[in-house]
């Protein structure tokens, strides 16, 4: 499994962008216009933003709504997932309500492609018509992590029940 600290994963070239009309997904760092890595910031852009790695500095301003759930790229357990279905429903709710989501990660490859690509599903897309079309907006490198792209397979309720039997 890929993770953010191997060479090969490239940085992506824009901090954040659109896969569905008002539901965004993005990470911390980016390679900016001269090819060197920057920081991707959050001000005010969104009407609410979903963390699942938090770095101080990296915003959103104040008054913006910012629901933080870390987990790692890697195995999650029950609990784990259990936050991911949780903040995809928030982020349906909000694009329900006409509001702007970004969901991000490090890169806003892997964590924060899992919450976007459950979102997605929940609106009706299958686990690989998400998964296809977050590639095609984010990147290719989008949902690297096989174990993420297994779990949406199965479904995240399925996933869950697994991981919780297993605990």
């Amino acid at each position: 499994m890929r993770t953010r600290s191997e060479p090969d994963v490239p940085t992506p070239r824009s901090p954040w962008n659109e896969i569905v009309p008002g539901l965004w997904m993005g990470g911390h760092e980016y390679t900016g216009s001269q090819g060197h890595p920057e920081f991707a910031v959050v001000r005010d852009e969104f009407d609410l933003v979903q963390t699942l790695l938090r770095l101080p500095g990296h915003g959103p301003d104040p008054g913006v709504p910012h629901h933080v759930w870390p987990i790692p790229d890697g195995p999650l357990d029950g609990t784990q997932l259990a936050g991911v279905i949780r903040l995809a429903e928030a982020a349906c709710e909000a694009l329900d309500a006409g509001r702007t989501v970004l969901v991000r990660c490090f890169h806003g490859y892997n964590r924060s492609g899992l919450v976007v690509a459950h979102a997605l599903m929940r609106r009706g897309s299958s686990a690989e018509a998400a998964i296809r079309l977050i590639r095609a907006r984010r990147s290719p490198w989008a949902l690297h992590n096989d174990l993420f792209v297994a779990y949406l397979r199965a479904g995240l309720a399925t996933a869950r029940l697994l991981e919780e039997l297993t605990e």
